[in-house]
C-alpha cells in the first residue's frame, strides 16, 4: 500500500516540502511545495508535527557491552587500561547474555531514530560460537537492518597481544566461521536487511597472517572489512614496536588499504595519511562520544572528508560511550568538531549527513541514508514538543542544537517499527528488567 507522509514540519530532503510517498519498501515520490502527489495514495500520515530525517545509520558498536556500562572496574581509564580491566569480565559472556544485550542495544538505537546498525562482535569465549546466529535472530525479530561484523582476536597476552587467552580463537577456527557466517546470513544487493562484514578487532589483538587472510576472504565473497585503527597513541606505539611501522602502513602491508574497508575511530593520522585514505576510498567511522569518554583524541573529520574518505558516525560500545543513542552522538559530533575546527566549518547539516549518507557509504550502501526517489523507505520522525525545543526557529537545527534524543516514529523498509516513541511488539519494561538481571552476572 502507498503511504503519503504529508506536510512535515521540516524534512531533510530537497523538494519535499509537502512530504514523500512510499510504496512497499521504497520512496516513490517527493512532493514539492504547492503540489499534490502525482500517484494515487492509499493512506496518509499527517506529519505536521514531525521533522522527518532519513533513518540514521550507526556504523560502529559492540552490543554485548551494554551489560557492563559504567562498570566499577573500568571507569576513569583510557583505552588500554579499560580493556585490560574488562576482558576477564567479558569472558563470562554466555549466549543468553548476548541475546538480551543485542536486543536492548538495537531497541535503544531504534528508539533514537536508527534504522540500520553495524555491530563489531569480536568476543568468542567457549560456548559462544554461535554469536553471529544470535545477532541475526534478534535483527529479524526487531525488523531492523543490521550489518554484522564477524570480529576476531587471535593474539593473546602470551603472544604479545592485549587480550587474555580466554577470549581469543585460533586462526583456522576464525576463518572457517567467517565463511560460514557469510554463507548463512549475508544478503547482497539493494534492500538487504542483513549483511556480513569481516572484522579483525585491532592491531594489538590480531596477527598479521589473520589480517591478510581475512582481506582475501572478504574479496572472495565481495564483503566489506572493518577494524579499529589509529584510536590511541598507545596503539601507534604498539605498531611501531611490534611491526616496525605506523598503523596505516601496517594496514597497507596486510592488504587493507582499499574501498572495501571502513575504520573505527581514525584519530591519529598524519596529513599525508589522511590523503592516502581518501585516495584509496577508505571510510572512517567517527565515534565522538567514546573518544571523549576515553580521552582518545579528536578525529580529523573535515580533512578526511575533503580528501575523499566517507565519514560516518558510530555510538561505539556501550561500555565506553555508556549509551546506544545515535542522536546524542550526532550532537556530540557537532560539539567536539566545533572545538577542533570552528562553528562555521561544522554545522548541523554536516553531522546529520555523516549519520545518514556518510554512514551508508561506510557500509557500502547507496540504497539507504537519503530521502530520494528509489531509496529504501527508512525514516526517523521527531516531534518538537518537549521543553528543550520551546522557542526554536529552525526545526532541523533544533534536533541537533537542542538535543533531540528520542524519535516519535521510525519506519524501516516501509514498516512502522517505532510508534509514539516506543518500539512495536517490544515490551521495553520487561526487556530492561531481563537485561538488568543479566548484567548482575558481570558485577560479582
Amino acid at each position: 500500500m502507498s503511504l503519503w507522509i504529508k506536510d512535515p514540519l521540516d524534512c531533510l530532503a530537497d523538494g519535499a516540502e509537502r512530504g514523500l510517498v512510499i510504496d512497499g519498501t521504497r520512496i516513490v515520490e517527493t512532493v514539492e511545495k504547492g503540489k499534490e502527489p502525482a500517484c494515487e495514495v492509499a493512506e496518509v500520515f499527517d506529519a505536521r508535527e514531525h521533522v522527518v530525517l532519513p533513518g540514521l545509520v550507526n556504523t560502529h558498536h559492540h552490543f554485548y557491552q551494554t551489560l557492563t556500562r559504567a562498570h566499577p572496574s573500568a571507569i576513569n581509564k583510557e583505552l588500554f587500561g579499560w580493556l585490560k580491566a574488562l576482558y576477564p569480565i567479558w569472558a563470562r559472556l554466555r549466549p543468553e547474555d548476548l541475546y538480551i544485550a543485542t536486543k536492548l542495544a538495537m531497541t535503544e538505537l531504534m528508539m533514537s531514530g536508527c534504522t540500520t546498525t553495524s555491530d563489531h562482535h569480536y568476543l568468542f569465549p567457549d560456548g559462544l560460537e554461535d554469536a553471529m546466529d544470535i545477532q541475526a535472530k534478534v535483527a529479524g525479530e526487531l525488523g531492523m537492518r543490521l550489518t554484522m561484523t564477524r570480529g576476531s582476536m587471535n593474539l593473546s597476552e602470551k603472544d604479545g597481544g592485549l587480550p587474555p587467552d580466554s577470549v581469543v580463537q585460533d586462526h583456522d577456527t576464525i576463518l572457517n566461521d567467517c565463511e560460514r557466517t557469510i554463507t548463512s546470513h549475508h544478503q547482497a544487493g539493494e534492500g538487504a536487511m542483513l549483511q556480513v562484514a569481516l572484522a579483525p578487532c585491532s592491531p594489538f589483538t590480531v596477527t598479521r597472517e589473520l589480517m591478510a587472510a581475512t582481506a582475501d576472504l572478504a574479496k572472495l565473497h565481495d564483503c566489506r572489512l572493518h577494524t579499529h585503527l589509529a584510536e590511541t597513541a598507545d596503539e601507534e606505539t604498539f605498531c611501531l614496536e611490534r611491526f616496525g611501522c605506523r598503523p596505516l602502513d601496517y594496514l597497507e602491508e596486510v592488504g587493507w588499504l582499499n574501498e572495501r574497508v571502513w575504520l573505527a575511530h581514525g584519530i591519529h593520522f598524519s596529513p599525508a595519511e589522511i590523503d592516502r585514505l581518501g585516495r584509496h576510498g577508505v571510510g572512517v567511522c567517527h565515534c565522538p562520544s567514546s573518544n571523549m569518554v576515553l580521552a582518545s583524541g579528536q578525529c580529523r573529520t573535515c580533512e578526511l572528508e575533503a580528501a575523499g574518505a566517507a565519514i560516518g558516525l558510530g555510538v561505539d560500545g556501550s561500555a565506553s560511550n555508556d549509551s546506544s543513542n545515535l542522536m546524542e552522538g550526532i550532537r556530540h559530533a557537532l560539539m567536539i568538531n566545533r572545538l577542533t575546527y570552528n562553528a562555521a566549518s561544522v554545522t548541523h547539516a554536516n553531522v546529520l549527513r555523516w549519520a545518514t549518507q556518510g554512514s551508508a557509504a561506510c557500509l557500502g550502501r547507496s540504497d539507504i541514508g537519503e530521502i530520494a526517489v528509489g531509496k529504501q523507505a527508512d525514516l526517523a520522525l521527531f516531534k518538537l514538543d518537549e521543553l528543550r525545543f520551546s522557542g526554536c526557529g529552525d526545526p532541523l537545527a533544533a534536533l541537533v542544537l537542542c538535543g533531540a534524543h528520542r524519535a516519535d516514529r521510525v519506519l524501516v523498509a516501509g514498516c512502522w517499527r517505532v510508534v509514539n516513541g516506543f518500539p512495536v511488539d517490544v515490551d521495553v519494561e520487561s526487556l530492561q528488567a531481563a537485561h538488568q538481571e543479566a548484567a548482575k552476572h558481570f558485577l560479582t
